[in-house]
């Protein structure tokens, strides 16, 4: 909302009078005049008629146009004052000279009395005014005073133009920006959209071959291969609903529909729970080391179980048979970090900027055989989990040695006491078989 306003003030800014404008342009910087005659006196008398009548300006002098222009060129006046009649350079001609270089400064001249006609051709040539001599001098100060108003108000036209210009270069930026953002949405929805119904189709596909081939088998009285096919068909099954999962979870997140549901939980026996589970599917046997304490953290349980899971069937898809995936939970000061490590092929380091990317997946990564691949969202609801629980996620990744993905969970503080601290170090090794 502030930013709106923002910009709208710029396209159409508050209502405010010219005068109000200038007394708020007059705080920025002081009007700056220049006196120029080939008369010492006559110019030293008209400086002091200045300084005396207008306080809130600067003036400068100069006895000749050539001196003039010198100044005009290092110094930011608002209004040039000439004498017509000089030796040299004469005030048509400096008129002339800025006109065609400084059209901006507002000049008034000097003439003569009864040089009516050069006069007029002052104005006709671009001078803002004139006066003859003798000078009234109260006619004089309120024409420069006029002269002064225009220039600042084309200071500030000048200023709005150039803001005007400024905010439409940002919104043209802005729209090739979205429009770039959009392209590659697009682009990445067509991927995902081509990469989902590939996916889903795979498990759908097996489902309904399997069921044709037991419906077969049955009609010839095989049943314990339909039992297998069962078993089989079970397992597409269960991938199938993975997939819809992660799908569900990755609409969530993207719409703030991610809703956590924390308590006071037990991570060690979070993790045994985790790996028996796991152990199950794999028929390996666990190694726990250390004591067997409890550590009470304030989480999801579902959620960390998924994140945990995520991790270590991520290390089982990559991870060459026979190779262990250990696993370690470590409190660190008033963090504890959960850490899967796997003996797979690695990932580059040009690749670890984007693994947790939505529907990515690291190329020419070879998933072992039997293992089902996914959507490439793993990794993104992983991270997506713990932030939500004020964590984050740390990776090394050596190509051709292994990778160690961690989460890193802050532990609950009791007001007005220290966290409780003891040297945990709990460690299980799952081999793949």
């Amino acid at each position: 909302m502030e930013q709106y306003r923002e910009e709208q003030n710029m396209i159409c800014p508050r209502s405010t009078t010219p005068l109000m404008e200038m007394e708020q342009e007059k705080k920025k910087r002081t009007p700056r005049i220049l006196l120029i005659d080939d008369d010492s006196a006559a110019l030293s008398a008209l400086s002091r008629t200045f300084r005396l009548r207008m306080r809130d300006i600067e003036v400068d002098t100069s006895i000749s146009a050539f001196e003039a222009l010198s100044l005009l060129k290092v110094k930011d006046y608002d209004a040039v004052i000439s004498d017509i009649k000089m030796p040299g350079m004469d005030g048509m001609q400096l008129l002339a000279n800025l006109h065609e270089n400084m059209p901006e400064i507002p000049v008034l001249l000097i003439t003569g009395h009864g040089e009516h006609e050069l006069a007029m051709q002052a104005l006709q040539e671009g001078a803002y005014d004139y006066t003859l001599k003798p000078i009234d001098r109260d006619f004089f100060v309120a024409s420069v005073r006029r002269a002064l108003q225009t220039r600042q108000l084309l200071r500030l036209v000048q200023e709005k133009q150039q803001a005007l210009e400024q905010y439409a270069h940002s919104l043209e930026s802005q729209v090739e920006q979205r429009t770039r953002e959009l392209m590659s949405v697009n682009e990445a929805k067509d991927r995902m959209l081509s990469m989902v119904a590939h996916e889903l189709a795979t498990p759908l596909t097996s489902l309904k071959g399997l069921l044709q081939l037991a419906h077969r088998r049955l009609n010839h009285g095989a049943v314990d291969k339909v039992i297998r096919d069962i078993e089989t068909m079970e397992a597409s099954a269960d991938h199938l609903g993975v997939l819809i999962q992660d799908l569900r979870d990755a609409i969530h997140i993207q719409t703030s529909q991610f809703i956590l549901q924390r308590d006071s939980y037990d991570l060690i026996k979070l993790c045994q729970n985790v790996l028996d589970e796991f152990m199950v599917a794999d028929i390996a046997t666990p190694c726990c080391l250390d004591q067997h304490e409890t550590l009470e953290v304030n989480i999801d349980s579902n959620r960390i179980r998924q994140a945990f899971l995520n991790l270590l069937s991520n290390a089982r898809k990559y991870s060459p048979k026979g190779t262990p995936i250990t696993v370690t939970l470590q409190q660190q000061s008033t963090e504890v970090c959960l850490s899967v490590t796997d003996c797979g092929s690695g990932i580059s380091a040009e690749h670890l900027s984007h693994i947790y990317e939505q529907f990515y997946r690291v190329p020419n990564s070879n998933v072992q055989e039997g293992e089902f691949t996914g959507l490439g969202l793993g990794l993104y609801i992983t991270r997506a989990i713990v932030e939500q629980h004020g964590g984050h996620m740390e990776v090394q990744s050596v190509p051709g040695e292994g990778s160690t993905f961690s989460i890193i969970l802050p532990l609950p503080q009791e007001e007005g006491s220290a966290a409780k601290t003891f040297p945990l170090h709990i460690t299980w090794v799952v081999r793949i078989i």
